[in-house]
């Protein structure tokens, strides 16, 4: 007797067989058991996830006759009368499967449509079944399209494919379409448990795991990978056999690689990659066993309470715990993406063991904390160190007019006209409340004028007689919603830590999340051995940003314990040095406007000088 393969031996029989597809079969059930039958199904999904398997299960169904032969419509099919045995053998003769893959043109489908005008033979109804229909041509697809629209009572039409995006609009709007979903691994896993017990054949947890994943959602395949690992280990399964079998790499060394990279030992990740090499390990496999273990991670990382529901069989779970907890959430974002992107670039280069070698070393080149940064800065809004000044002087604490009393504290909500208003009154006298753009074309200076004195510029009479076109200058609205909502309230314990942050920045010893932690947060309160910051986002107080600002703190010689609250900041390193730029900025306009000549060219030439062009020096 010849062997049958498990794929075929253990194809579903019935819907209670079926693994993985619940969806499916729950709407069929209903609609067989409430005789609610649609004359055309389109079933579309991946290899191997049951879609001729649901077809035969379907067409016995609807031709069962019962094991006493007064049986009718039904979603639990007997399997033992003819028409349930002729239609797993294959030769029951009112139930077609065409191969669409192999009979594609028009005249095999126009014969298949001149057997629809015939009563069924043996069964109540007739099941055309195309398998791969989108590989039908246009004729194809023509041929059968009215018939498939209004087909005899006694005629339905199943259709499977694995790419519903090329079966035209005109058939889906006939069917009713079912998708066929890929299986999870801890599905397929479990059914090849079922299988190998009664198989009689001994495996581990662990090389179902690899056969599981090797399958990647499809049942059939993970089958027939099973009948050859049992070829290959004698008739037994056992992880290092399978791993072989499959050229996967073993998680050991994808785990010390990722540990290596979280503490930034190169020497190691050399090691490893080179005993990859030794061992003849696919670098792809490595890459992708990489990417899927810094997902569970990620995991782990942003849903804490997973870690509770990992399989406690998998004796992988502890090390992916304890990896979360070892690197940064940011890191293992940077890693998944990095990996992800090296698979694509091994066959780009000449050896792919080079380009594993490569990947790695950017993974450790690109981690934060020791990245080197010479021209990282240029595009950061931070600015360079500066030497410690006096306290900060706000915008809004300034007096509007010289000769205006103080003004009140402005209630809230504050209006953007008044800030824009305040703004310009700061850097322009009272003669000066122009907005000027480039000159007009054509116009030149008039030969030979003299530049008209600061004091008669701010003659009234003088201003008074100028048809001037008032415009909101963009650059001082940006600077007044910029102050609006970075209100500052200098402290000393502010100033203190903003020169603190500016030497860490300076001296690089802090980067990344640690040095936005550093900026973002205001010093409340500092002790000999204490300190209490203060941030106002929960996504900047990580464990791990908090211990390496603490040692970059105890290296400038600052041997304190960090401690922070989120709250409302008023007083951080960020805000003063938005402060001190929206400060420089108004100073360098006011230069300019107060300049005599570009006064001349705004009064006698309705010049306007560009919003955004003045940079301070």
């Amino acid at each position: 007797m010849s062997y049958l393969v498990l794929a075929r031996k253990y194809r579903p029989r019935n819907f209670s067989e079926m693994v993985g597809q619940d969806h499916v079969v729950r709407a069929l059930s209903n609609a067989l058991g409430t005789q609610r039958l649609h004359h055309a199904y389109l079933f579309t999904g991946t290899r191997g996830v049951g879609k001729t398997t649901v077809s035969r299960i379907l067409a016995k169904s609807l031709n069962c006759q019962g094991p006493d032969g007064t049986g009718g419509i039904t979603a639990t099919p007997c399997g033992v009368c003819q028409a349930c045995t002729d239609i797993d053998a294959g030769r029951f003769v009112d139930y077609t499967e065409l191969d669409a893959a192999s009979n594609r043109g028009v005249d095999e489908v126009q014969t298949l449509m001149e057997q629809a005008v015939y009563k069924p033979v043996q069964g109540r109804f007739k099941v055309f079944m195309i398998d791969e229909v989108h590989m039908l041509t246009g004729h194809a697809f023509n041929a059968m399209l009215k018939t498939l629209e209004e087909p005899p009572e006694y005629l339905k039409f199943v259709l499977a494919t694995t790419d519903p995006q090329k079966v035209p609009v005109t058939v889906l709007s006939r069917c009713l379409q079912f998708n066929l979903r890929p299986m999870a691994p801890e599905t397929i896993r479990e059914h090849l448990e079922k299988v190998l017990q009664a198989e009689n054949v001994g495996a581990d947890v662990q090389s179902l795991r690899l056969l599981a994943r090797a399958a990647r959602g499809s049942m059939r395949d993970a089958l027939s990978l099973t009948d050859q690992a049992i070829a290959f280990g004698a008739g037994e399964l056992g992880e290092a056999t399978v791993r072989q079998m499959l050229g996967s790499v073993d998680r050991s060394y994808v785990l010390r690689l990722i540990e290596a990279l979280a503490l930034g030992e190169g020497k190691s990740i050399f090691e490893i990659s080179e005993a990859l090499r030794l061992n003849g390990l696919s670098a792809a496999s490595t890459l992708e066993e990489m990417s899927a273990v810094l997902q569970r991670m990620a995991v782990l990382q942003a849903v804490p309470g997973a870690a509770a529901q990992t399989d406690e069989s998998d004796p992988e779970a502890a090390d992916m715990v304890r990896l979360a907890a070892l690197m940064p959430a940011d890191e293992t974002q940077l890693l998944y993406s990095i990996c992800l992107h090296g698979r694509a670039e091994l066959g780009l280069a000449p050896d792919e063991y080079a380009a594993l070698t490569m990947v790695l070393l950017r993974l450790l080149a690109f981690k934060p904390a020791t990245a080197p940064r010479p021209t990282a800065e240029k595009k950061s809004l931070i600015e360079a160190p500066r030497p410690p000044v006096a306290p900060v002087r706000v915008l809004q604490q300034e007096p509007v007019r010289a000769a205006a009393a103080p003004a009140a504290p402005i209630p809230a909500p504050v209006k953007q006209t008044d800030l824009v208003t305040a703004a310009r009154d700061a850097v322009l006298p009272e003669a000066q409340q122009l907005h000027v753009v480039q000159m007009p074309a054509g116009a030149r200076p008039v030969p030979g004028a003299e530049p008209v004195p600061a004091a008669a510029a701010r003659t009234p009479a003088r201003m008074d007689a100028l048809p001037v076109r008032v415009q909101a200058d963009s650059r001082l609205e940006a600077l007044a919603g910029q102050s609006a909502a970075t209100l500052l309230e200098a402290t000393e314990e502010g100033e203190f830590w903003h020169a603190t942050v500016q030497q860490l920045i300076a001296a690089e010893t802090v980067t990344a999340m640690v040095r936005e932690l550093a900026l973002q947060s205001q010093l409340v309160a500092r002790d000999t051995d204490q300190w209490i910051l203060r941030v106002e986002r929960e996504s900047l107080n990580q464990p791990a940003s908090r211990e390496r600002l603490g040692a970059a703190l105890q290296a400038a010689g600052h041997p304190v314990r960090l401690v922070v609250e989120i709250g409302r900041v008023t007083d951080s390193p960020a805000r003063r040095n938005v402060a001190l730029a929206a400060e420089r900025q108004l100073a360098a306009e006011k230069i300019i406007f107060d300049d005599p000549f570009v006064q001349t060219l705004m009064r006698d030439f309705a010049a306007k000088i560009v919003p955004g062009s003045i940079k301070p020096g």
